[in-house]
């Protein structure tokens, strides 16, 4: 059973979903919370396997949720509800350590198939999410201060290093495997060292990684 907490300020949002996540047999719904401060109370008291988290309420966002319920070593996943494709905060929730976003009218079997999806490990990122930012870094002043390398990237293979790159721009294992010349499984393998040598927790980590490394670029 896929145990999953909703986080939203519109109570009546809020209930739709709870509702639509009680009529699949294999989730529960184990609280409710109508801003930020709530969803963390919720993550901490109920450690449910995905949260789906609103980026905008009052009092505390769900970027700001995200990164208390991460530096508390939670095990739940977060799945961002945006409004918009284009969310201005793509970035900094996926940095904050969200596995994935959802638009709020997504249709019901897809919201349910995103839940699984996210459960499972894997990260739901589409591949606009993924333009968009390509798109901000684009824009991000030169002034602005550089990250350190990740020191995991010393110890990758050339080809993983192009996996990472396919990764980064949300390519899945199948179409990884058709751009990089390889089979899928190779893929598979492929995206699996890479969690391992770059202690990533699942893709969402990995795209952040190639971003700030540089090894992400536009097309």
């Amino acid at each position: 059973m896929i145990r999953v907490g909703v986080a939203d300020d519109q109570a009546l949002v809020r209930s739709g979903f709870t509702v639509l996540l009680k009529s699949a047999d294999d989730i529960e719904v184990v609280g409710e919370a109508a801003d930020g401060s709530e969803a963390c109370a919720l993550v901490a008291r109920e450690r449910p396997d995905v949260m789906l988290m609103d980026i905008r309420m009052p009092e505390m966002d769900g970027l700001e949720a995200t990164r208390r319920i991460m530096s508390e070593g939670a095990a739940t996943r977060v799945l961002m509800l945006t409004t918009f494709d284009l969310d201005e905060y793509v970035y900094e929730a996926l940095r904050a350590g969200a596995s994935g976003f959802l638009l709020k009218d997504t249709l019901p079997d897809e919201l349910l198939a995103a839940v699984r999806v996210v459960a499972s490990g894997e990260s739901l990122l589409a591949p606009k999410i993924t333009t968009r930012l390509i798109a901000d870094f684009v824009k991000r002043p030169a002034a602005e201060p550089a990250r350190e390398p990740h020191p995991g990237l010393a110890t990758l293979t050339e080809r993983e290093t192009e996996v990472l790159g396919a990764v980064a721009k949300g390519l899945s294992n199948a179409e990884i495997a058709d751009e990089l010349f390889m089979s899928a499984a190779t893929a598979k393998t492929h995206v699996s060292r890479l969690l391992s040598k770059l202690h990533a927790r699942d893709r969402a980590q990995l795209v952040v990684i190639a971003y700030e490394s540089g090894l992400a670029g536009g097309s």
